[in-house]
């Protein structure tokens, strides 16, 4: 398959992925306010939300190894009907115990969809398209969490058991959607390398790059993840109502989206390590800021400014990851680097729900200012470029600068018309 060209399946894919991300996004908040409604303290909602991320924690790799030897399309249409389930049973799920196992479901469906649709644009993208790509993809989740929350503070009301549960059963009905887009003709992927020798996860994390990659996108994913699962907690500390706590959240996506928008100039102002590192330093400074008892207005510039710094991290460490990867095992790094998500997501909310209990539920922000801080110090040490060995794979199968490629080279930001005419597979 010929990378470049026409761009039409990233559209598509944007679209399917802002529905999906809607749905957790919607759920997230809902799952919290259902926790609270069913007797929950703070600790047990950070157990409760660390359990999204719990059942994916084993599946991302082996998902990975497969999507690097066959198609990606399968796991679209598998994240929807999980992600559709897991949404449905946690709004009529009468314990705790039985919206942690659903939650988890929930997460077990987004990491299925997520794998299938990262291993889609680095596999169908040029390496000078990448970091484009993977910034127009991640808009795809950013339209997800600014409509999500919003509809779910619209929904709940001061009946949280019921409300809650409605929001919930919304979301699952919201995700059905995607499933009438065609992201993948059945013809249109082939095999990106042949069954055999298999690069080892070893290997692939000892890659310069990925493990930097790795961590940043740990702690971007895991300030978002709490300030989406805790700003429902804080708000119920602070007395904000719990429409306005998803405006605030809605208004942190809409940031983030107006990041990647931009973000190709900002990549040619600053560079890609600069960037992260700038960015991350940032969000450190204002993550600690929600800890503060700040009046809504500030709050709200404060989220807005958080938003969008955050807006780099993740579609530039995938670009790091891809790039830094072996040729052969670039679905199994992006699964890696899912897993490190899927762990942050597993101890960051249960870390926060401790913290919370001894020191206030406005602690956990200071703790991922912490976090950022230490990803900006990695940042400034990630590579800025495609790895050797891997740029001259890509070279090799026509996917990328070289000698038969090199229009690219000479314009490095240039859509992917010249794309169009390489040799294909």
């Amino acid at each position: 398959m010929t990378t470049g060209g026409n761009r039409g399946w990233l559209l598509r894919l944007v679209i399917a992925f802002a529905f999906a991300q809607a749905a957790v996004s919607m759920a997230r908040p809902a799952v919290s306010y259902r926790a609270l409604a069913l007797g929950a303290d703070e600790r047990a909602v950070g157990v409760v939300a660390g359990v999204y991320a719990l059942l994916p924690l084993f599946a991302a790799v082996p998902l990975g190894r497969r999507t690097d030897h066959g198609r990606c399309a399968p796991l679209l249409p598998t994240g929807v009907v999980l992600i559709s389930a897991g949404c449905a049973l946690s709004g009529v799920a009468g314990s705790l115990g039985a919206m942690a196992l659903w939650s988890g479901v929930m997460g077990l469906g987004h990491l299925c969809f997520v794998i299938g649709a990262q291993s889609l644009v680095a596999r169908r993208s040029a390496p000078h398209e990448q970091d484009r790509n993977f910034g127009h993809f991640t808009i795809g989740a950013s339209l997800g969490q600014l409509a999500g929350p919003a509809a779910a503070g619209a929904l709940i009301g001061a009946d949280m058991a019921r409300t809650s549960a409605v929001a919930l059963l919304a979301a699952g009905g919201a995700v059905a959607l995607t499933s009438l887009w065609r992201i993948e003709q059945p013809e249109a992927v082939k095999p990106r390398s042949a069954r055999g020798d298999r690069v080892p996860v070893r290997g692939i994390l000892r890659a310069r790059g990925v493990p930097a990659g790795m961590l940043i996108s740990v702690a971007v994913l895991s300030a978002t993840d709490i300030l989406t699962a805790y700003l429902p907690v804080v708000g119920e500390h602070r007395g904000i109502d719990p429409a306005v706590v998803g405006l605030l959240l809605s208004l942190r996506a809409a940031a983030t989206i107006a990041c990647r928008l931009v973000l190709t100039p900002l990549l040619r102002l600053l560079g890609r390590r600069a960037l992260l590192t700038v960015t991350c330093l940032l969000a450190a400074l204002l993550c600690a800021a929600v800890a503060l008892p700040l009046p809504v207005p500030a709050l709200a510039l404060v989220l807005a400014s958080l938003g969008f710094c955050l807006g780099v991290g993740q579609p530039l460490s995938m670009t790091t990851v891809v790039q830094a990867a072996p040729a052969a095992a670039r679905s199994t790094a992006l699964a890696l680097r899912l897993t490190g998500n899927r762990l942050g997501q597993v101890a960051a909310p249960a870390t926060a729900g401790l913290i919370a209990g001894v020191a206030g539920v406005a602690a956990p922000f200071a703790m991922l200012g912490a976090l950022l801080l230490a990803s900006a110090g990695v940042a400034i040490r990630t590579p800025s470029g495609p790895a050797p060995e891997s740029a001259a794979a890509d070279a090799a199968a026509g996917d990328g600068p070289g000698p038969r490629g090199s229009a690219p080279d000479r314009h490095p930001t240039d859509g992917g018309s010249r794309c169009e005419a390489r040799r294909p597979r």
